[in-house]
């Protein structure tokens, strides 16, 4: 086994430190949401944590770690007589992005089912993780039904198989950690609430800090045991503490006063249900035993609303994660009462001082320490304000925002209106890419559509199909007995139906023809509601913007639509129209992504009024937007086009455009999915209106 880079000599991240070894002490807790930008440490930190876990006695030769001393009366491998066991070191299991459900939760085992006729269950990772660590890196791209396989579990202490004629449950208990790179997309709010605490992490920006994490991981790089062997004895000394806090933890109390604090401070941040306080009140007893104390004090409910609800108050991705510390005081201190008498003053690090506080080897950040760690002396990155952009020399300032009805040369940027449950658009036809939510596409999971020879690996079974197969060549096999005679051509690979991803590219006209505020707040409102759509579905996105006499890619395709939303909160307006410019962009854009991920299919999305009044090409504007129109057409990418004409005379130009497009166009009233319901209650009153009229 290599040598793992060791966890006390992690510089800085303290909110990380603190938040795996409250789930090391009490894995009710809920485990750890870890994220933040690349190469700062996350992954070193969790790994390196699995050595710090005390051995775990188990029953010899059980697959499912039942513990000796009361042994799960349902186990599969059971039923087991209560003994001494054996002891193993805690295991930490890694969870790949590409995993199947069948090595998550386990399936049946097909070479002893075909060669022996035995239903026999092959346990799969969630057994292997139980009473230890399942470790999720980059947990924000594993496929949705995973993620809800995976949280079920983790929630209830157990897993329940029911696949294939296979019906197994089993004790699954396990700390969950999952890492992950907002830029490359968030995980739905409903998931985000599932991990009880989340820590963000970022790179230090104090050098001294910085050469630390350097000189340390060039060290361990050199000689990983010798580095390992200089930190043995505070991995030690930290081991016998988390034993010891453990061992404290079921005396640890809370009285009515924390738990009235814990309460109000859920209320105060308006978070939705009933978990944020459930895992408060463990996170908090969690760090009165890591310090020692049998009692919650305010200062633990603070500590624990910094790491359980940061992620709760987030209602939509474009929602800036964090919380107001100077509330959440003043939510303490209202309903605060006395506090009970702590223990004596304890050495705040989580580790004791060794050769230096300690750093991983790809990042840190924020002060060591740890116990209880600190805050910080310094601002986090995020609470140190920008310089502002210097204009390009020459250039001209950007004018203040203008009135409602300025002129084509309004520049100003535009606040978005609110967003809305816009109408499902999807790409026709059966597509093959990325899981999500959008368009039908051929996938490893979903409903069962049919069944194929198998190409390479057999991974889904058909059982039905292989059977009819198999039974015409019976009785030339020589078949006797009760059993069925079943050979490798025989096997039939189940073909499933789900969903997939797409990439959605939006085309957005912000010229002087669309520029009254009013309108532009409408459109933006559109955009960023069909954006929120996109993260819904686990959509890639682009932004293409065009005004004046050119087009830019405000954005280019990426999985973190909340970029996307920042992007057009500062679209500014004004200019003609070089629509087809526009629409050649993003040719461009669409002919690039292709290459890169031929499986995934895109969706444009123009949105426009349709009017064509400039560019750089020399010509007629209107004709030279049809004919980049009718590229897209060619190419078969599916299309939508968003008509933002307004007003009592329409030329319905967005509708020509559409048609060039070989798409369709809605209006803004129209993409609305409550507009939509809307009409059809109204048809549907009607309907009922009549009826009864005639009956009387």
């Amino acid at each position: 086994m290599s040598t793992r880079y060791p966890f006390t000599a992690v510089v800085g991240m303290d909110d990380l430190r603190l938040a795996l070894l409250l789930n090391a002490v009490s894995p009710a807790v809920g485990g750890v949401l870890v994220r933040g930008e690349k190469g700062t440490a996350k992954s070193t930190a969790v790994r390196a944590l699995a050595e710090l876990l005390p051995a775990v006695p188990v029953v010899a030769g059980c697959r499912f770690g039942c513990d000796p001393a009361s042994p799960d009366p349902g186990c599969p491998d059971g039923p087991h007589e209560a003994g001494p066991g054996v002891a193993r070191p805690a295991r930490m299991v890694e969870l790949p992005v590409g995993a199947s459900e069948d090595r998550l939760v386990g399936s049946l085992d097909i070479e002893k089912a075909l060669a022996e006729g035995v239903k026999a269950f092959e346990p799969g990772l969630l057994a292997d993780a139980h009473r230890g660590i399942l470790y999720v890196d980059e947990v924000n791209l594993l496929h949705d039904h995973l993620i809800d396989l995976l949280l079920d579990a983790a929630a209830m202490g157990f897993s329940n198989v029911e696949r294939e004629g296979v019906s197994v449950r089993h004790a699954a208990r396990f700390l969950l950690v999952g890492t992950m790179n907002p830029e490359e997309g968030e995980l739905r709010p409903q998931l985000l609430d599932r991990f009880g605490l989340t820590v963000e992490v970022a790179a230090s920006r104090e050098p001294e800090q910085r050469v630390e994490v350097v000189r340390r991981r060039l060290a361990f790089e050199d000689d990983p045991a010798a580095f390992a062997a200089r930190w043995t004895g505070e991995e030690s000394a930290l081991r016998e503490r988390i034993v010891a806090a453990r061992a404290l933890l079921p005396r640890v109390t809370l009285g009515d006063a924390v738990l009235l604090q814990i309460a109000a401070t859920c209320a105060a941040f308006e978070v939705d249900g009933m978990r944020a306080d459930i895992v408060m009140a463990r996170a908090a007893t969690a760090l009165a035993a890591w310090a020692g104390r049998t009692e919650v004090t305010s200062e633990d409910v603070r500590q624990a609303a910094l790491l359980a609800l940061p992620h709760r108050r987030r209602r939509s991705p474009f929602d800036a994660p964090g919380l107001d510390e100077d509330k959440l005081d003043e939510t303490l201190e209202r309903f605060g009462g006395e506090e009970p008498e702590s223990g004596p003053d304890e050495d705040p690090d989580p580790e004791p001082d060794g050769p230096g506080d300690g750093g991983p080897g790809d990042g840190g950040g924020g002060p060591d320490g740890g116990g209880i760690p600190p805050q910080g002396d310094g601002p986090a990155p995020e609470d140190v304000p920008a310089p502002e952009e210097a204009p390009e020399p020459g250039s001209a300032p950007e004018p203040a925002p203008q009135k409602a009805g300025a002129g084509s040369g309004e520049r100003a940027a535009v606040k978005a209106a609110e967003p809305f449950r816009t109408k499902a658009l999807s790409v026709p036809g059966l597509g093959e890419g990325a899981a999500g939510r959008r368009s039908r596409a051929r996938t490893e999971h979903g409903r069962t559509t049919g069944s194929v020879r198998p190409r390479g690996a057999l991974t889904k079974l058909h059982l039905a199909a292989t059977v009819q197969a198999a039974a015409p060549h019976q009785k030339a096999r020589g078949r006797t007995g009760r059993g069925l005679v079943v050979r490798r051509d025989d096997l039939r690979q189940a073909t499933r139906e789900g969903r997939e991803g797409n990439l959605v590219l939006f085309a957005v006209d912000a010229s002087g023809s669309m520029a009254a505020r009013q309108r532009m707040s409408a459109v933006k409102g559109a955009v960023l509601s069909l954006l929120l759509d996109a993260y819904q579905r686990r959509d890639k996105v682009g932004l293409v913007t065009f005004r004046g006499r050119d087009a830019e890619v405000a954005l280019p395709p990426t999985s973190s639509v909340d970029a996307a939303a920042a992007r057009l909160e500062q679209l500014p307006t004004g200019g003609r129209t070089p629509l087809s410019a526009g629409l050649l962009k993003a040719h461009d854009v669409l002919r690039v992504e292709r290459l890169r991920d031929p499986s995934r299919r895109p969706l444009l999305v123009v949105v426009t009024d349709g009017r064509a009044t400039g560019g750089r090409a020399a010509g007629d504007p209107v004709a030279l937007a049809a004919r980049a129109a009718r590229l897209h057409a060619a190419e078969g990418t599916a299309s939508v086009v968003v008509d933002c004409e307004t007003g009592p005379v329409r030329l319905g130009l967005a509708g020509q455009l559409a048609r060039e497009l070989g798409g369709t166009a809605v209006t803004l009233d129209e993409l609305r999915a409550d507009s939509i319901a809307g009409l059809v209650r109204d048809v549907q009153a009607g309907h009922a209106a009549r009826t009864a009229r005639r009956a009387a």
